[in-house]
């Protein structure tokens, strides 16, 4: 549970970049890239997940790197043409199932713990990029160890121990190579300037009005399609194979079978991990768009949303309500008065700082409660989407009034406020007529106060502060 929780205390950018990394390793675990056999070199880079996880991420998540790795050479090593040291890797073939959990899962999660803790005590010391740099050319080495010394321990009669490790050949130089430039590169790009931005905006994105939670179920949706039309297609092809050598006289036992079944889940496996960095890129691509187009329509001199924005979360904030939950809100029209002359008496500058101050106290007002907007000019509205009590909002609204009388120094700023309560779901055309009305009522005492009509299926019934 607490590798969950860290796991997750992580940003939304960050858990999509550990999606994709679980992807390539199934990838690379499955296909030729994980194992490159180029004679005389021959270079395992499977495990490369593992240490950009631990780089960039951490060591909960190079654990959980280092899991999959083992996970998938336990099932490599469960095929029945395997050399007598991969069956030790399995726990169907090797005779001891605890022992080769343990060698092929045990290792690499603690390799990838290990990693983990390197990099995050590297991160704690001046010059990381020459630390990152050291661990990732003796992580190999480390991983090697570990399997050569496990692999001596509970399978001696494998012949193998901790010195097979120690020798260091041409092609480790290589895949040293390839390690630390691997992993400079990449934490060089996820410290640009350019994926800071974007992580910011799909960590931000949750705030977005326009970011949808059905796209997410779309996702999913496509992803779980993905998985059944693959599972068909590996058994589909499994059995097609079998038919294929029976026909070229090449009988298929049951061994033979199992066998190539086993390869078509290698490949399913694969192809899946292409279809999840896929949907993982295109969730991606949609946030980011979504904070974006969020981005532009706030409105730029208070920070609150602009009139397209407002209207659409309102019209959002109807939809999520059931009419016979018949729970109440309050829709706000605030104008600040006299603005004309504030602006022309004190100049823009002034007036622009009316405007923010206006901004800043109707959002410490609605608090958690709603959201402010700003529809042009001077005029604000608030949506409250609590069933909040009337006294509760006529003691905002008299602390709202009180403090912006005093934002501008030398003149009492004042506003004309409007409140009405209604019940959900509501037209937002209704609530825009209804509301202004109220507003003008407020601006035909006097302006500098609120008029409040809450909800009376009798009847209106307004309360008047001055």
């Amino acid at each position: 549970m607490a590798v969950i929780r860290k796991l997750w205390s992580k940003s939304c950018f960050d858990r999509y970049l550990l999606g994709i990394l679980i992807a390539i390793e199934f990838l690379m675990s499955f296909t030729f890239l994980g194992y490159i056999h180029l004679p005389p070199l021959s270079v395992t880079t499977a495990y490369i997940p593992i240490l950009v996880a631990g780089c960039l991420l951490g060591p909960a998540q190079s654990v959980v790197i280092g899991l999959v790795f083992g996970s998938a050479s336990m099932y490599k090593a469960s095929a029945t043409y395997v050399m007598p040291a991969d069956a030790a890797f399995s726990p169907f073939l090797s005779g001891s199932p605890i022992s080769s959990l343990l060698l092929s899962v045990g290792t690499r999660a603690l390799f990838g713990l290990l990693i983990g803790i390197a990099f995050l005590l590297a991160r704690k010391r001046k010059h990381f990029r020459l630390w990152a740099g050291v661990i990732s050319m003796f992580a190999p080495k480390v991983h090697s160890l570990l399997v050569y010394t496990t692999m001596g321990v509970l399978f001696p009669e494998l012949g193998y121990h901790f010195h097979s490790a120690l020798h260091w050949a041409w092609d480790d130089s290589v895949f040293a190579a390839i390690c630390v430039i691997t992993v400079e590169v990449l934490w060089a790009i996820y410290q640009s300037k350019t994926i800071r931005h974007i992580k910011l905006c799909i960590d931000q994105s949750i705030h977005s009005p326009y970011s949808s939670k059905k796209m997410n179920l779309f996702f999913a949706l496509l992803e779980s399609f993905a998985l059944c039309m693959a599972v068909f297609a590996a058994n589909y092809f499994s059995q097609r194979e079998s038919f294929m050598l029976n026909q070229h006289g090449i009988a298929v036992s049951p061994s033979i079978s199992a066998d190539l079944m086993h390869l078509q889940i290698q490949f399913l496996f694969a192809m899946l991990s292409l279809n999840a960095i896929s949907v993982i890129l295109l969730m991606s691509i949609y946030k980011y768009m979504a904070y974006n187009e969020y981005m532009g329509d706030l409105d730029a001199l208070t920070g609150v949303m602009g009139r397209r924005m407002f209207l659409y979360h309102c019209e959002k904030a109807q939809k999520r309500n059931r009419p016979d939950q018949k729970r109440t809100g309050w829709f706000l029209f605030v104008d600040a008065d006299y603005f004309k002359t504030i602006n022309d008496t004190f100049g823009h500058s002034v007036g622009d700082q009316v405007l923010q101050e206006i901004a800043v106290n109707l959002q410490r007002m609605a608090g958690d409660d709603g959201t402010v907007g700003r529809l042009g000019g001077d005029e604000f509205a608030v949506l409250i989407e609590s069933s909040m009590p009337q006294d509760e909002l006529k003691r905002r609204l008299d602390q709202f009034l009180q403090r912006i009388s005093c934002a501008l120094a030398g003149k009492r700023i004042s506003c004309s406020i409007g409140a009405y309560e209604f019940v959900f779901p509501q037209n937002i055309k209704y609530l825009l007529e209804e509301t202004d009305n109220i507003l003008y009522k407020a601006k035909e005492r006097g302006r500098a106060c609120y008029v409040m009509q809450p909800y009376a299926p009798g009847g209106p019934d307004a309360h008047i502060k001055s």
